[in-house]
C-alpha cells in the first residue's frame, strides 16, 4: 500500500525556516519555501485557541521561568509527580475522565523512570481541569482509551498490553494484543499505537513508524495491512502519532520528536494519506487570553477530547519544561498534562449531486447552525474561499457568489472555478473568517467519495515446483469495509511479470489462497526479491515486496 503525498513533500527543502534549538540533541528541520505564504488556517498548528486563565497565574510552583507564571489548574500536575501522556473522553455521568501514566518525581532516574510508570485514572467536571487523580489501573506508559465494536473499554499501553472493562471507572482486567505482523515491520514492543472506529464497527490502529493495522471488533486481534509507512516522505524520526476519525475522514498528526516538529495528513478510508502542508504543531503554541505564553520545551504525545461529531474540541499534550535528561530527582524540573482548546471546524455538506469537475459552473454547501454558532450572523461571507486545500491553504480557490437563508442554516453558492479540485481530493475545505476576526473553516466530502472501500492486503507467495511448473500460492485477505469485487494478483520478479491469478470477491476480513501458474520460470533454490500486485477496478493497486526461499526440489 503506498501512501499518497501532497505536492510540497516532493519539493528540495531548500529553505530553513527554525525554531530556536535550546541544546545540541535537537535537530534543525527546514521548511519548504512555499510554506510562508500559507494563510491562517493553512496549517493545523493555526487551531489551537489561547487557554483561558480559570485561576491565577502563579509562578509559586516547579519549572524554569520559561513555564512560569502559569495556570496549574490547567490539564494535570502535581509536585509530587511526573505525569506524561493522557488520552480524555467524557462520560455518561458528565464527568471527563483522563487515563494518563505518572511516576514518582524523585524517582532516581528522573524522566526516566516513565520505563517503570503507572497509569492511573483521574477526572474534571470541566474539559480544562483541573483534573483529580481517582486511582490506579495498572504498570503501563503511554495509554489510550477506546470502545470496541462490542461496548468494551480498551486503554491501549506499551509493549503490546491493554486493561478492558465494562465501565470507565473499572474494575479493569489486564491482557495482552495479539499483533500479527504479517511478515512486515513492525516496531519493537509494540510501542505509541493510536485507535481509530470504522463506520461498520471495526477499527483500524496506526503504529510508531505508521503502519496502518486492522481489527475485526478492535479487541485483542490486530493485523498489519501496510507494506510501507503512511508517513511523509521528510526527514525526521517520528513517534507518537495520533489518529482520529470525524463525519468526513481520518485524520493523523504525528511528531518528529528530534526535529520539534509534527505533521499532519488526512485520509478518506484509512489506508491511502496525502499530507497537508505546514506545521501540525511545534513548542510555542501555549500560551493565555491575556498573552502570557508557557515555553515548554517538549510537547509531545498529543491526544484529543472530541464532539459527537469526532471534531477535536480540546488538544491534550504532555510538556516537560527542559530537556528530559535535566529533568532528576527532586529538582526543580517535571512533566505534566495541558490542554488547549481547540478552533471546532464548521459542519459542512456539498449539496452537488454530481462529482465536481472543471464543468461544474456552482458549488452549494449548506452550512449547518449549532448550538453556540449562528451561520447566518457569524460568518464573515466576503472572507470565505471553497476548494482543495491544496489551493484554499494558501489563499486561493474558489469565491462565493451568493448565500441564501434555509430554516437555521446557511447555503453558500460558490463559483465552480478556481477550486482546484481532482479526482485526487475526496474532501473540500472550506476558509474564513467569523463576524469578530476569528478563524473559520470546515470539511466537506466531496460528491462520487467512497469512503467506504474494500483493501486487499497480499503474503508473500509460496513456490512449488510441479510438473505444470512452478506454481505459487499467495494468500490475500480483505481488510476493507465492504466486500471486494473480482481482481488480480501478479508476481514480479524485478520488473518481469512471471505469473498473474484472479482473486474471487471477498467479504470484510475473509482471506483466499490464489494459485497461480508462473508461465516465467524460476531457478530452483534461489531467493529472488518478488513483488505481489493486487488490482482492483477503480481503486489502487496494492502491493508487497519481499525476498522468498524457492525449493530446492
Amino acid at each position: 500500500m503506498k501512501s499518497s503525498e501532497s505536492i510540497f513533500l516532493t519539493l528540495a527543502f531548500s529553505f530553513a525556516a527554525f525554531l530556536p534549538l535550546a541544546n545540541a540533541n535537537d535537530t534543525e528541520r527546514p521548511r519548504p519555501p512555499e510554506w510562508k505564504n500559507l494563510v491562517q488556517g493553512g496549517q493545523f498548528k493555526d487551531l489551537f485557541l489561547p487557554m483561558p486563565v480559570r485561576d491565577e497565574l502563579t509562578a509559586d510552583t516547579w519549572g524554569g521561568d520559561n513555564v512560569k507564571p502559569r495556570d496549574i489548574s490547567n490539564g494535570i500536575e502535581d509536585p509530587a509527580w511526573s505525569y506524561w501522556c493522557g488520552d480524555p473522553t467524557l462520560g455518561e455521568d458528565g464527568k471527563y475522565h483522563l487515563y494518563s501514566s505518572r511516576w514518582p518525581e524523585d524517582e532516581p532516574r528522573g524522566h526516566f523512570g516513565y520505563f517503570d510508570s503507572i497509569i492511573v485514572h483521574a477526572e474534571a467536571d470541566d474539559p480544562m481541569g483541573p483534573y483529580t487523580y481517582k486511582d490506579t489501573i495498572g504498570p503501563g506508559h503511554n495509554p489510550e482509551l477506546y470502545r470496541t465494536r462490542k461496548g468494551d473499554y480498551m486503554i491501549y499501553s506499551t509493549h503490546g498490553r491493554f486493561y478492558s472493562s465494562k465501565s470507565l471507572t473499572g474494575p479493569w482486567t489486564a491482557g495482552t494484543y495479539n499483533f500479527d505482523k504479517r511478515e512486515r515491520y513492525a516496531f519493537k514492543n509494540y510501542v505509541n499505537f493510536s485507535f481509530a472506529p470504522r463506520d461498520d464497527g471495526s477499527f483500524i490502529a496506526v503504529s510508531r513508524r505508521g503502519y496502518i493495522w486492522a481489527s475485526k471488533d478492535g479487541g485483542e486481534d490486530w493485523s498489519e495491512v501496510s507494506s510501507e509507512s503512511v508517513y511523509p516522505k521528510v526527514e525526521g524520526i517520528f513517534e507518537d502519532p495520533v489518529m482520529w476519525k470525524d463525519d468526513i475522514q481520518y485524520h493523523i498528526i504525528v511528531n518528529d520528536w528530534k526535529g520539534r516538529i509534527a505533521y499532519h495528513l488526512r485520509s478518506k478510508d484509512g489506508f491511502h494519506w496525502k499530507s497537508e502542508p505546514g506545521e501540525a504543531y511545534v513548542p510555542g503554541i501555549a500560551r493565555y487570553e491575556d498573552g502570557t505564553r508557557s515555553e515548554w520545551y517538549k510537547f509531545e504525545r498529543l491526544r484529543f477530547l472530541q464532539d459527537d461529531h469526532g471534531r477535536p474540541t480540546h488538544a491534550h499534550f504532555a510538556v516537560i519544561d527542559t530537556e528530559k535528561k535535566l529533568d532528576q530527582p527532586n529538582d526543580i524540573h517535571n512533566s505534566k498534562l495541558i490542554v488547549i482548546p481547540m478552533t471546532v471546524p464548521r459542519l459542512c455538506t456539498v449539496l452537488n449531486k454530481q462529482r465536481l469537475t472543471e464543468k461544474t459552473e456552482a458549488i452549494r454547501v449548506n452550512i449547518s447552525a449549532e448550538a453556540g454558532f449562528d451561520p447566518q450572523r457569524d460568518i464573515d461571507l466576503d472572507s470565505l474561499r471553497f476548494g482543495a486545500s491544496e489551493e484554499v491553504n494558501y489563499g486561493r480557490g474558489s469565491k462565493l457568489i451568493s448565500s441564501e437563508k434555509v430554516g437555521s442554516d446557511l447555503i453558500l453558492t460558490f463559483s465552480g472555478k478556481d477550486t482546484g479540485i481532482t479526482k485526487e481530493n475526496f474532501a473540500g475545505k472550506l476558509l474564513g473568517k467569523s463576524t469578530d476576526g476569528k478563524l473559520l473553516f470546515g470539511w466537506a466530502a466531496l460528491p462520487g467519495t467512497k469512503a467506504q472501500v474494500p483493501l486487499l492486503s497480499p503474503l508473500s507467495p509460496k513456490f512449488e515446483f510441479t510438473p505444470d511448473g512452478t506454481v505459487a500460492y499467495v494468500e490475500i485477505q480483505n481488510f476493507g469495509e465492504i466486500a471486494s469485487k473480482a481482481s488480480t494478483v501478479r508476481l514480479l520478479s524485478g520488473d518481469r511479470t512471471i505469473g498473474t491469478g484472479s482473486v474471487r470477491t471477498l467479504e470484510p476480513f475473509e482471506k483466499s489462497i490464489v494459485r497461480i501458474v508462473c508461465g516465467k520460470p524460476l531457478k530452483k533454490g534461489t531467493s529472488p526479491e518478488i513483488t505481489v500486485l493486487v488490482e482492483s477496478a477503480g481503486y489502487p493497486t496494492e502491493s508487497f515486496r519481499k525476498k522468498v526461499q524457492l525449493p530446492k526440489n
